[in-house]
This record gives C-alpha cells, sequence and structure tokens, in this order.
C-alpha cells in the first residue's frame, strides 16, 4: 500500500483551506501545502486575518502552520513533491453554452488535472474534493491517460465534502461520515487504502465509507438534494400555515418528533440561503435530463421552484403591507449572510451579487451598508430579519421604534423573535413573520381611543 507522508491541495478556498488544516493537525507525521492561483488568498492564510471565518478554524491554523502546514503559490513544487493531491477548486454553475444555469462549469477541474498530469511523476493519487457531477472523475482519468508518460501512474479517487458553514470545524473533527470513491482495481483499493489511513487518525474506522468512484459523486449531490428538498417542503407547509393560522413552528415539532422524519433541516424562512444547495440541485436535474430522466429531473425542479417561491411570497408580503410600493422607502435588512457563525459576505460580496454595470450603479445608489444595527433602522418603513445573529434578539426595539417612520413594521425572515411578539405589538411594531399568522393588536392613546395613525382612512382613487 502506497504510504502517503505529503499532500498538496490545490484550491485555498472554503473546502481545500480547512480540510488541510484538519489533516495537518490530526496527522503531524504528515506534510500538508495548500496552493492557490490567488495571491492575496494566500497572503491572508498566512496572516493573523485569515480569508475565512469558522469557529476554531484560527486555533487549528495556529497550531500547525509552519511545522506541516504551509500555504502557497508555487503549484508546480507542491505537486511534484506530493504523494496525494486534492483538488479543491470552484465549480461554478455554467452561464453559457449547453446546460447554462443548471450544469457545473469543470473548466478549473480540467485546468487541474492538466497541470496535475503535466509536472508529477511516478506514481500519484488524485482526489476529486470539489463538488462534482457524476461521472467527472472518469473525465479526469481521461486527461491523465492521454498526457501521461510511461513512467507516470495515477489513481483517482472520489471524497466529497459534507461541511456545513458555521460548523466546518467540528463536521471535519466529528464528521458523520467520511465518503471514499475509487476503482474496483487492486490498484484502485491500493488508493483508496491510503487515504483511509489519513482519516482513520482520528476518524472511527465505522464511519468511513468506501464505495465505486460513481456512487460517492452522486452521494454529494444526492445529500444535498435531500436536504434542500426537506427545506423547499418545510417552506411550502408555511404558506399553508399563513393561511389556516396554524403555526409552522408548532408542525415542524409535531412532524419532527416522529423517528422516521426527524427534526433537522425543518426550520421554515426565506429559503435555502448560500450556494451549494441550489447548484447542487440544479446540476442533478441537468444530469437527469441528460440521461433521458425526464421525470426525475421534473421532481427535483420542482425543489427550486418551491425555494424561489417562497423568497418571492416574502418579499410580495413586504410590498404589499408597505402599501403596494416600495419606492422611495427605507428598508433595513438585519443580515445578509444566509446563515448565523459565518463570514459568507462582505460590503464587497454585496456588490459583486449584483453583476452588470446598470445594477452596479444601482446598487451603490440604492443599497447602504452599515455595521451598526441601529444606524440602519433609523428612519426606516420596515425592518426584514435576514439572518438569525443572535444579537437581532437583543436589540432595544423601544429605541428603534421611536427612531422608525410609521407605522413601522418587522417582517422576521428567520423566526428569531417569536418570544417578543406580544412586547413588539406592545412597543407598536407590525409584526409580519414566516410561517405563522400574527394576530396584530390595534395601539391606543392613553385616554383609551385609537391613534390618529390607527383611524380608518379614505381610499384615494388613482389617478391614471
Amino acid at each position: 500500500m502506497m504510504e502517503v507522508r505529503r499532500i498538496c491541495c490545490i484550491g485555498a478556498g472554503y473546502v481545500g483551506g480547512p480540510t488541510c488544516s484538519v489533516i495537518a493537525q490530526m496527522c503531524p507525521e504528515v506534510m500538508v501545502t495548500v496552493v492557490d492561483v490567488n495571491e492575496d488568498r494566500i497572503r491572508a492564510w498566512n496572516s493573523d486575518s485569515l480569508p475565512i471565518f469558522e469557529l476554531g478554524l484560527q486555533e487549528v491554523v495556529d497550531s500547525c502552520r509552519g511545522v506541516n502546514l504551509f500555504f502557497s503559490t508555487d503549484i508546480d513544487e507542491a505537486i511534484k513533491n506530493a504523494d496525494l493531491v486534492f483538488i479543491s477548486v470552484n465549480t461554478p454553475t455554467k452561464t453559457f453554452g449547453m446546460g447554462k444555469g443548471r450544469a457545473a462549469d469543470l473548466k478549473y477541474i480540467e485546468a487541474c488535472a492538466r497541470r496535475i498530469a503535466d509536472v508529477s511523476s511516478g506514481c500519484k493519487i488524485v482526489v476529486e474534493k470539489s463538488t462534482v457531477p457524476v461521472r467527472a472523475a472518469e473525465s479526469i482519468r481521461r486527461i491523465f491517460n492521454a498526457n501521461t508518460k510511461s513512467s507516470l501512474s495515477f489513481q483517482v479517487l472520489s471524497n466529497p465534502e459534507f461541511l456545513a458553514e458555521g460548523t466546518a470545524i467540528t463536521d471535519l473533527k466529528n464528521p458523520d461520515r467520511v465518503l471514499i470513491g475509487g476503482d474496483e482495481t487492486p490498484e484502485g483499493q491500493h488508493a483508496i487504502q491510503a487515504l483511509r489511513s489519513i482519516y482513520e487518525h482520528w476518524v472511527p474506522k465505522n464511519k468511513i465509507i468506501t464505495t465505486n468512484t460513481w456512487s460517492s459523486e452522486l452521494s454529494k449531490l444526492a445529500a444535498n438534494a435531500f436536504l434542500a428538498q426537506r427545506i423547499s417542503s418545510i417552506n411550502s407547509i408555511s404558506a399553508l400555515c399563513e393561511v389556516t393560522g396554524a403555526d409552522v413552528e408548532e408542525v415542524a415539532h409535531a412532524i419532527g418528533t416522529d423517528q422516521r422524519i426527524g427534526s433537522r433541516f425543518l426550520k421554515a424562512s426565506v429559503g435555502f440561503g448560500g450556494s451549494c444547495f441550489q447548484k447542487d440541485v440544479l446540476n442533478l436535474v441537468y444530469l437527469c435530463e441528460a440521461l433521458n430522466l425526464p421525470e426525475v429531473a421534473r421532481y427535483w425542479q420542482q425543489v427550486i421552484e418551491i425555494n424561489d417561491y417562497q423568497r418571492k411570497r416574502f418579499s410580495s408580503r413586504i410590498i404589499n403591507c408597505l402599501f403596494n410600493t416600495v419606492t422611495d422607502k427605507k428598508i433595513a435588512l438585519l443580515g445578509f449572510a444566509f446563515k448565523k457563525n459565518t463570514g459568507d459576505t462582505s460590503s464587497e460580496r454585496i456588490v459583486l451579487l449584483n453583476p452588470g454595470l446598470y445594477s452596479l450603479i444601482l446598487v451603490s445608489r440604492l443599497v447602504t451598508i452599515v455595521t451598526d444595527p441601529y444606524k440602519a433602522c433609523e428612519n426606516a418603513h420596515a425592518i426584514v430579519i435576514c439572518t438569525e445573529w443572535d444579537m437581532f434578539t437583543e436589540l432595544d426595539y423601544e429605541r428603534i421604534h421611536k427612531a422608525m417612520l410609521k407605522p413601522a413594521f418587522i417582517f422576521d425572515g428567520r423566526r428569531i423573535l417569536d418570544s417578543l411578539h406580544d412586547q413588539l405589538q406592545h412597543i407598536g411594531f407590525q409584526v409580519e413573520t414566516i410561517g405563522k399568522r400574527v394576530n396584530q393588536r390595534i395601539p391606543f392613546t392613553a385616554s383609551g381611543d385609537r391613534s390618529e395613525m390607527d383611524q380608518p382612512q379614505p381610499l384615494k382613487k388613482n389617478k391614471l
């Protein structure tokens, strides 16, 4: 069996950086080098301000950086010295050509394979760590076979990641499972055992699953598709709750206690969040269509459509409550990251999420990014909570209400203010939340009469 003493990881992003940092910490006898073409990213990995925020990541990096963990832009040298090479580059959804908007763009994977073949010698294990469509490993093998010298041999493995943002280090150190796929040939099995021996430094043997390559690749897409399906399912029920008087939190708790269903991923909100679920489900849809399985493709496409419907429904609810127009109105969005304890957003990313010159001009004119929630809420018509940061449950809402225009609205897209609804309505807020119909109280003046703000107003005819 081949012994792995040196590991190279191509790609210092969200997957490659944390994964290889944990491997270095858990395997002190293995030299780990993470490489990337982005010099700024590598510089950040070598500093005290890492390019990725994950709880516990800084401590892991500090414990082994410069000892057996290195970050470099010298890609060729790292590949040459490595026994095992992880490919952890981006696989974005194609923006043009066949499969536009659904298929994964494998240009970075292909570029890595060609570079590995060009600079390598001897025997190497190459491991897909990026999320890829089924049979991508076969494409990598074809590149190797067409460019390999007689003195060079490769084994290609699939080792998908199952990390959740905000808990990546915990997921890496105590995984539900580690999945390794490879050829069923003797050489392929030896490669599987070599990678398995790395994980066995800290992962129990019964949690390491080995399959053929294609099963491993499909398992990653299927896992994310099933999780996305649960979110879309509970979000569809949230719409029903709002028109029937049911509470989606109570429904989720009731069905979650059924051991056949379980309680995880039954939290209704404004949608999936992040990018992985939508990207992987769309990839699965495209794969099914390409393999002439239209009924299966339509099934998974509906998961995406329900997610889009939930976001549009929440946006429409905001507009309807604000008297059917948001023109010239200020809306304070509390939170932009799709979940708390993540660093997946910044001012630059917010702007870059709106491509095109016209969109950039609109964003710079209409969007103001601040770090103080009280400043964000000054003179606002409405507050929209988009991230479940703990601090949003601890704000002084009396102070916020005084600084807002009236009537003041709160739209809770993450159901974090449930216990505060009575208090918020007593202050004077109109509260709207996902998956629940909130019975609004009518504010009274000291004399017991309804305030002038709440007196019925005659309807005005619109002039065309």
